[in-house]
């Protein structure tokens, strides 16, 4: 399930609806991410997310697609936020449930690591020292190539 919004989330309650409306499950994982409040020295006093509605649906959907491929999950949520944030809310909950925990522990790694380097979103911070927006870090390409490695365990 995906779900693109404005809306802030409760990441425990989603977690918990997760578990209860699928039977069965062994392991969960789940990974939330927030809103700083600092960027080096700088104090972060928003965040503004943007994207581009259908695209960014469409491709959550064909990522989603793929982990479901490559281990046998038997649910998975993606819940991404947009417009203006503040620090400590909460912006994405990425949620993986399978019958053994390896499985979830490399989907939603995989997963997590997707959405920070290839979901169309825009992000622009605002700080003491102006307004910016956030360029990718290399170690977040570097993870998310590592998951196109022809050898990638994928149990």
């Amino acid at each position: 399930m995906i779900r693109i919004q404005r809306a802030a989330f409760n990441p425990g309650n989603e977690i918990t609806l997760l578990r209860e409306t699928v039977p069965g499950i062994g392991a969960m994982v789940s990974f939330t991410g927030f809103v700083r409040d600092m960027d080096g020295d700088d104090s972060i006093s928003s965040l503004t997310l943007e994207h581009y509605p259908g695209m960014t649906e469409r491709l959550c959907a064909e990522i989603e697609s793929e982990a479901h491929k490559r281990w046998p999950l038997q649910a998975s949520l993606i819940i991404h936020r947009y417009g203006v944030l503040y620090p400590d809310d909460p912006i994405v909950l990425v949620v993986t449930a399978s019958a053994h925990r390896k499985a979830a522990l490399n989907a939603c790694h995989f997963l997590i690591d997707w959405l920070k380097t290839r979901a169309p979103f825009w992000k622009q911070e605002e700080t003491t020292a102006g307004t910016r927006w956030v360029e990718a870090h290399q170690e977040d390409e570097e993870a998310a190539l590592s998951w196109s490695a022809s050898d990638q365990q994928t149990t």
